[in-house]
């Protein structure tokens, strides 16, 4: 109901109530409110007009009757209402109108009823912020305020409401003092939840300033809030700082010019509040940092008004004042400050073309911190990192990678950043934007393999850091670096090129332990990496760094070799590579230097630290207490063997490479202790078992670790020692592990015992093939008792009794010992362990016994030692169990590979003759899929590869079944790295056996084999390197590297035919690959290409797992095949038809064919392969396509592909010039088809010389090509001029050079030469002119030869490359070498280009390319480059003039409030869109309302997406078309003028129409425009002038064009300029 309304019912309310006192009129008046609300809650319009009654019609205080009624009133009805209200959207006017009757209530009452009415708020209050204090909950991080305590009210924020209009009659009282109404409300900002402490800053603080009575003045007031702010913290309650700070009047916090009052207080001056303001800047919430930029903005506008000097007080001195202003330079820092505030409020913007421009802006504020002649700058570096840190908090990336490339290009020495400062920041904000993965692409002018640009930069700005910081910082700050790195994860990439970085800082005494454990927590970070190759750089990269960093001095050898002991040997710490030596001399240099150890000996003169560190560890190692030596089930730990072998082996090398005369005298000493044990393994009877397995366990390691990596040197004198150790005591060995392996494993942990010294009996077997068989004779004698006491355990019988522990466990054992004299065996055959009869044994019960034979899982007893009740559930006992039945098909394997072996010297290859019933053996395998774990079916798989191909035919839905599960068991193995890619390899050689290849017709193995090409070929798709195994198998088994017997190698190239199609998909494959995984390749080939710089190990299955290598294992292939082989030849010839059909099928597609899209690589990779397949083409084949070839030419194509195919005609005219007749029909085509696509051929003619080579007469083809070109030269097409120019000139100077003879030719020669003349002429004339050089100095036409640069190289790489071609199609030459070494014959095409002409060739501009950024390529003319500036109208809410404007109350409806006296109507809009749009145009113009015709359009999605959120800062009002009549009369009551958009017959100009300040626009319906009804009702009409045949605007552009002319208007009535603009959006 509308107030006057209101008002009138109200009167006639009280004219019926008889005169029977106040009191009865109150309740009069209660019942009448609670009449017009909702059930159960009165209305909050008429609790609003009660209250102004009471407060401006009531007695005085003194009429008891009065007081008594008002505080039954207060008490009795308007507290309990507040006290079950929550202060939500709905209910918010409700509780301000209550509060407002409460007010009026106790400012006409006596004290008590105030303190009544105060007290439980004042209560509640510090109770809630008391509970909050005590769980440390500050910025609103808590559940509901409600959920706390029991309180008097339901809701804290109404006590906060009920305490904010009670204030300034609170102040009143003497009781009440301010400062502890002071200290409440500072406590509730600081840990209230946001919506309490902002109600308590912008209510309550400054209703206390508002007390005109308070003896303490409103300037030392507001220091005294500050005072309280300050010692907040610098972090964790800045927001809170700031909300109240921005809450305050401006003209409180900042002095306006009277310094002489002693009561003057000036923010400025305080260095905490600049600290405060900076954090503010940079806190991830956008509403901290503009909060924080208000406070900046009005300090810096008092300071340019005031013109006066100023600085931070405890700071003024130094030249480290955060903020200072002088009267002088207040014109300069003005101008400073203004470009600093728009750089930070441009970056609150994510589009990088608004971000990029203040980049230079950037540069200019760096220079002005440089100090001037008396030493002060004008601007400190600390601001300068805040913008710094908002640009790498920035959501856009691109942005991200430029403010960084910016940051690490600053001069260290230039600028005077603060040390402390600068260190922080680098180990802070800057490390986190350095571990973003796409900051590290290659840009487009680097070459493949090159290091990126981030690195190159991050590298010079670490080193020049740390060089020119001072020396007390340089460890500090690297300290502080390595532990921010170890305090976050990384990914593979970051931490690599930052470890590259932190190499190359100059070697420096740094670190100490603490250093060493942060880098070894980096270390294991890297670890989790899936890449292999960057893994292995990152680990190299970081002990380098830790070797120039580690200060000696503070830590001993042990710290040393327990950080050696977490780097992987086989990924970084290879014996004998790099960074191996660099090790070794590292020790040496400084073995007089470590810190000694705490527990230490007295060191000899005579010997090496190292030596004699070495030595006791050796000691200590093999030293077992008895109590531990008898407790036989513990296994000793592996860790602890690693750390001792590998720091025996430094020891003697470095012993070895500096000390060559006691190297082995050291060496020997190291090894006794070791020897001594091991020859005690069968003398000594009371050896403890831990004992002798650690001896084992050392020996083991260090025959490991031993082996050089590169077999530099052929004789290595550490190795050979390790081995005379081992041979010295290998009796000893053998006996020992012979006696535990055959008889004395008898618990679970007994199996890890089992693998020890099978794994030392391997590196017996190993070092015995290197000194000869004959020292270690008795290891025969050793298998076949080993042999014959596993098979006899294994043949206990079960069927009468259950067997017990012990008895499975030796079971297992004798099983692995089996598995491993198979493996020795088919490792060894010099070994010749097949003469053997326990070996003979074992070949025939292998496979007659019951397969997979399961291990019951034993009843768990406390008699069972060296148990855990784990090993007893089933996934305990499941994992012993399968690898019991895993070992049985290990050996199954070996027995079956054995008579396959065999079987291929007999004529009948496809059987297995001494195997009875091979379908068993294979139907076990499939059973045993199901039974075993996926990673441990690699020896069934392998059965598999020899079962398939010889039961196919016979069992071939056995066959079909067992790929089925077989396919489902690597899928099982999809993310398991480490057991995928050896399963998928044997696998495809099952799958794709070459006796399965040659399968042909429709059988139904031969459709299993498509089905699983097809199912690879998906796969490959999304992971790579699948398709490379797959090619790489097949490529291998039809042309293998070592040519076997001719006929087996026809026989298995024949099956090349039937595949034909999987082999048009690796030439073609290359799928688009993403961001990610394009970095992740280019960094794997710039490690490569790094060589022995990085001590990574590159031999690692990456190279082949690169998703060129299908093609380039395809191209191979092609290459490697003879073309006077009929079987080759037909190969070629059908790859060859299919690659033109599949191109004729792209050109005729209806895709997009753009650059570098998946159509155009198509086609690019087609004739590639093309180019590579013609020399080995006859003439014969040749003409059959050359038409084919000829309409490839006339369609549009793509430049590279353009320039292939003229590659390719040129070499085929060149081939058979016999098809030159042909080639001359194709400039007879229409020339409306051909178009520009004619400069195929004109460029063709351009190499006339190459193809006329042969041809001994050339003049009737050279007369004949310029008959042909000179029509060209008259071409309406621009381009198709230049080529025929080009052409014109290119044959004309052969027909020179070979003077050619004909009238003819006497009579064109002056019109050639006329035309060529002119064209000469042309080169400074225009964009002709610059043309005609462009493609003169075209690449294709100056530096191209088609004969001598016809190579690999020219074909994938060079010609991509100049061809603005995407770098994944780039294969460099290396790649291809790389296979091709593979092979055993030569290769049809050079692999390398011949001429380095064509390789040093840039591109040029005649191709239109488009790079983009990459990095920071931004205009540095600073005046000229504009800004893109976004406003922030949020601050114009925020007090500046009075008090008084904080609390309006016509706000409290909706919280929201306006700037102008402008009502817009838009209840006959139907359309959400334009209802959205006019919403938004009229917030940001002020309007005061917007009125539609239903409430509910606000939450409709399109409204939304274009109303931006302005409906939320709107008043948003209701009125229905029905209703619009009597609201457009109301409004005329109020006083404003009813304005129509819309064209009458007497409507007003808009450009010439004066709007009063009280309008109203009232805007028509889209179609129907304002109905005739309205127009009567309308005070004026307004059109907007048009120039155009349309006859209207739409609505929502008709309104924004009247609200902005309005807007002009009264802002020129009232004199003022806008302040702001607005973005189109």
């Amino acid at each position: 109901m509308e107030p006057l309304l209101m008002v009138v019912d109200l009167v006639q309310r009280l004219d019926a109530v008889p005169g029977s006192g106040f009191s009865f009129t109150v309740q009069e008046l209660c019942r009448w409110c609670r009449d017009g609300g909702e059930p159960g809650a009165p209305d909050p319009g008429r609790l609003e007009i009660f209250g102004l009654l009471v407060e401006k019609l009531a007695p005085g205080a003194e009429d008891r009757d009065v007081s008594s009624s008002l505080r039954d009133l207060a008490i009795g009805w308007c507290l309990p209402l507040l006290r079950h209200l929550q202060l939500e959207e709905q209910s918010r006017r409700l509780v301000c109108s209550l509060c407002g009757l409460l007010h009026a209530c106790c400012l006409r009452s006596p004290p008590a009823l105030l303190r009544d009415v105060t007290t439980p708020s004042l209560r509640d209050l510090r109770s809630y912020t008391e509970e909050r204090g005590r769980a440390g909950l500050v910025e609103g991080k808590e559940a509901r305020s409600g959920e706390s305590q029991a309180s008097e009210y339901s809701d804290i924020r109404v006590t906060v409401e009920v305490l904010v209009r009670m204030a300034p009659l609170l102040l009143l009282e003497p009781g009440v003092g301010a400062q502890e109404l002071l200290q409440l409300g500072l406590t509730a900002v600081r840990v209230g939840e946001d919506s309490v402490a902002s109600r308590v800053a912008t209510g309550l603080m400054l209703a206390l300033l508002r007390h005109p009575g308070s003896s303490v003045s409103k300037c030392l007031f507001a220091q005294e809030i500050w005072d309280g702010v300050k010692h907040w913290g610098k972090t964790g309650s800045v927001s809170r700082s700031l909300l109240l700070l921005t809450s305050l009047p401006p003209r409180l916090l900042f002095d306006t010019g009277d310094r002489s009052s002693p009561d003057t207080f000036d923010l400025r001056i305080c260095p905490e509040f600049w600290e405060m303001v900076q954090t503010g800047l940079v806190q991830p919430d956008n509403t901290s940092r503009k909060r924080a930029m208000y406070l900046l903005k009005r300090a810096v506008e008092v300071s340019n008004s005031l013109r006066s000097e100023i600085s931070s007080e405890s700071q003024a001195e130094s030249n480290t004042c955060l903020f200072w202003w002088s009267g002088e330079k207040s014109k300069q820092l003005f101008q400073l400050w203004e470009n600093y505030i728009l750089i930070m409020e441009t970056l609150e913007e994510n589009q990088v073309h608004v971000i990029r421009p203040i980049l230079p802006r950037l540069k200019s504020l760096m220079d002005a911190t440089v100090s001037n002649d008396q030493g002060r700058s004008l601007f400190h570096t600390s601001w300068l990192l805040c913008a710094y840190k908002r640009m790498f908090d920035s959501e856009n990336k691109t942005a991200m990678k430029e403010s960084l490339f910016q940051f690490l290009d600053l001069s260290i020495t230039k600028y005077p950043f603060r040390i402390q400062d600068l260190c922080e920041f680098i180990c802070g904000p800057v490390m986190d934007a350095l571990s973003e993965s796409t900051f590290y692409s290659r840009s487009p002018e680097q070459k493949l393999g090159s290091r990126p640009i981030l690195a190159e930069k991050l590298q010079t700005y670490l080193v020049n850091f740390v060089e020119n910081v001072a020396e007390e910082f340089q460890g500090d700050f690297l300290m502080k670096l390595i532990k921010s790195m170890a305090a976050k994860h990384w990914c593979a990439i970051p931490i690599l090129f930052i470890s590259q970085a932190l190499v190359h800082i100059p070697t420096r005494k740094t670190w100490g332990v603490e250093g060493l454990h942060a880098v070894r927590e980096v270390m294991c970070c890297t670890m989790t990496n899936h890449q292999v190759l960057l893994r292995e750089a990152a680990q190299c990269y970081l002990l380098q760094t830790a070797i120039h960093l580690t200060n000696v001095e503070r830590v001993t050898l042990s710290d040393i070799s327990n950080f050696l002991a977490f780097i992987r040997t086989e990924e970084a710490l290879s014996r004998g590579t790099n960074l191996w030596m660099e090790l070794c001399k590292w020790l040496h240099n400084n073995d007089r230097n470590f810190r000694p150890e705490e527990v230490a000996a007295e060191l000899h003169l005579e010997r090496s630290a190292l030596s004699f560190y070495v030595q006791n560890l050796v000691e200590q190692y093999l030293k077992v207490p008895v109590t531990e030596g008898e407790n036989t089930s513990l296994m000793p730990d592996w860790f602890e063997a690693q750390l001792v072998a590998r720091m025996i082996l430094l020891a003697a090398d470095v012993e070895g490479q500096y000390d060559t005369q006691g190297d082995q005298k050291a060496f020997d000493c190291f090894l006794q202790p070791l020897l001594s044990a091991l020859k005690k393994l069968t003398t000594h009877a009371y050896l403890p078992v831990l004992k002798a397995d650690k001896s084992l366990q050392l020996l083991l390691k260090l025959m490991e670790m031993s082996v050089p990596k590169h077999h530099i040197k052929p004789e290595d004198r550490i190795l050979n020692a390790l081995r005379d150790c081992l041979m010295s005591s290998v009796e000893q060995v053998l006996e020992y592990t012979l006696r535990r392996l055959t008889s004395e494993l008898k618990t679970v942990l007994d199996l890890d015992r089992c693998h020890l010294y099978l794994a030392v009996m391997s590196e017996i077997v190993k070092a015995l093939s290197v000194v000869g068989w004959e020292r270690g004779s008795c290891i025969w004698s050793y298998i076949s008792s080993l042999t014959q006491a596993s098979i006899q355990h294994l043949q206990i019988s079960s069927d009468d009794e259950v067997l017990k522990l012990g008895q499975q466990i030796q079971m297992v054992v004798a099983r692995a010992s089996l598995a491993w004299i198979c493996k020795i065996n088919a490792q060894y055959p010099d070994l010749q362990l097949d003469s053997l009869n326990a070996v003979k044994t074992l070949v025939k019960s292998v496979l007659t016994g019951p397969f997979n034979k399961n291990l019951e899982k034993p009843f768990f007893s406390k008699q069972d030692n060296g148990l855990s009740e784990d090993v007893f559930s089933a996934e305990g006992w499941g994992k012993v169990s399968t690898q019991y039945i895993h070992d049985h098909w290990a050996c199954i394997y070996f027995i079956l590979n054995k008579l396959e072996q065999t079987s291929e010297t007999v004529a009948n290859k496809s059987s297995l003759p001494a195997v009875k019933n091979p379908a068993l053996i294979l139907h076990a395998c499939v059973e045993a899929l199901n039974i075993v774990r996926s990673d441990q079916v690699l020896p069934i798989l392998q059965c598999m590869k020899i079962l398939v191909p010889k039961l196919y035919r016979s069992e071939e839905s056995l066959c079909v079944k067992s790929l089925d599960l077989a396919w489902k068991v690597v899928m099982d193995l999809n993310s398991n790295q480490l057991h995928f890619w050896p399963t998928l390899n044997v696998y495809i050689k099952i799958a794709f056996h070459p006796q399965l290849l040659s399968v042909t017709g429709e059988c139904t193995i031969g459709i299993k084999v498509k089905e699983i090409t097809n199912k690879l070929l998906e796969i490959s798709q999304t992971k790579t390197g699948v398709f490379n195994v797959l090619i790489t198998h097949c490529c291998q088994t039809w042309l293998p590297a070592v040519s076997p017997a001719d006929g087996f190698q026809e026989d298995h190239f024949i099956s090349a035919e039937n595949h034909i199609g999987l082999f048009l998909e690796a030439c073609l494959f290359g799928p688009v690959f993403r961001k990610d995984q394009r970095l992740i390749q280019d960094v794997h080939t710039h490690i490569e290409l790094l060589g022995d710089e990085s001590a990574a190990s590159t031999d690692t299955e990456w190279g082949n797992r690169d998703d060129q290598s299908v093609r380039i294992w395809a191209i191979n292939f092609l290459c490697h095949l003879n073309g006077s082989n009929s079987l080759h030849r037909k190969f070629m010839e059908n790859v060859f038809s299919k690659l033109l059909e599949k191109d004729e099928e792209l050109r005729n597609t209806k895709g997009r064919y753009y650059v570098n899209s998946m159509l155009h690589r198509l086609k690019n990779r087609i004739w590639q392969t093309l180019l590579v397949l013609l020399p080995q083409m006859d003439q014969v084949f040749l003409s059959s396509i050359s038409e084919t070839v000829y309409q490839s030419g006339l369609s549009d194509n793509q430049a590279s592909v353009k320039y292939l195919i003229e590659w390719f005609i040129i070499l085929m005219l060149q081939k058979c010039p016999e098809f030159i007749d042909s080639f001359w029909q194709c400039f007879s085509y229409n020339p409306e088809n051909t178009k520009t696509s004619i400069c195929t051929f004109l460029a063709v003619l351009v190499h006339i010389k190459v193809i006329l080579k042969k041809i001994s007469k050339k003049d009737q083809h050279l007369k004949k090509a310029l008959g042909v070109v000179l029509p060209w030269c008259l071409n309406h097409n621009f381009s198709v001029r230049l080529y025929a120019l080009l052409a014109l000139q290119h044959v004309w100077e052969a027909c020179l050079q070979s003077k050619v003879e004909d009238k003819e030719l006497q009579y064109l020669a002056p019109i050639i030469e006329s035309c060529l003349e002119q064209a000469g002429n042309k080169q400074t004339a225009g964009n002709a002119g610059k043309n005609w050089q462009r493609i003169q100095d075209h690449f294709l036409f100056r530096k191209f030869q088609p004969l001598e640069d016809y190579s690999l190289e020219a074909i994938f790489y060079i010609f991509p490359r100049l061809s603005d071609v995407i770098e994944d199609e780039w294969i460099p030459a290396w790649k291809f070498s790389r296979i091709m070494n593979l092979m055993s014959s030569s290769s049809s095409v050079n692999v390398f280009n011949s001429r380095n002409q064509l390789c040093d060739v840039k591109l040029t501009g005649w191709v239109q390319q488009d790079k983009g950024y990459d990095h920071v390529e931004v205009s540095q003319d600073i005046e000229w480059t504009d800004i893109q500036k976004k406003i922030m109208p949020w601050k114009n809410g925020i007090p500046d003039k009075d008090l008084e404007l904080i609390c309006q109350q016509q706000t409290t409806n909706f919280g929201k409030s306006s700037v102008s006296n402008l009502i817009i109507v838009a209840s006959l809009i139907d359309k959400s869109t334009n209802l959205g749009g006019l919403c938004r145009t009229s917030e940001i113009f002020g309007a005061s309302a917007l009125v539609v015709n239903n409430m509910h359009c606000v939450n409709d999605k399109q409204f939304q997406a274009l109303s931006v959120s302005a409906e939320q800062w709107l008043s948003v009002i209701e009125v229905k078309p029905a209703q619009l009549v009597e609201y457009l009369q109301q409004k005329k009551t109020e006083g404003l003028t009813i304005i129509g958009v819309e064209q009458t017959a007497n409507s007003h100009n808009l450009a010439q129409y004066s709007f009063p300040e009280k309008s109203l626009l009232l805007l028509g319906n889209e179609r129907e425009g304002i109905p005739a009804n309205l127009i009567q009702h309308l005070d004026v009409c307004v059109e907007i002038p048009q120039r155009g045949i349309i006859r209207s605007l739409n609505v929502h552009v008709s309104g924004a064009l009247l609200m902005w002319e309005y807007t002009r208007q009264q802002m020129l009535k009232q004199g003022v300029r806008p302040q702001t603009g607005t973005a189109l959006k």
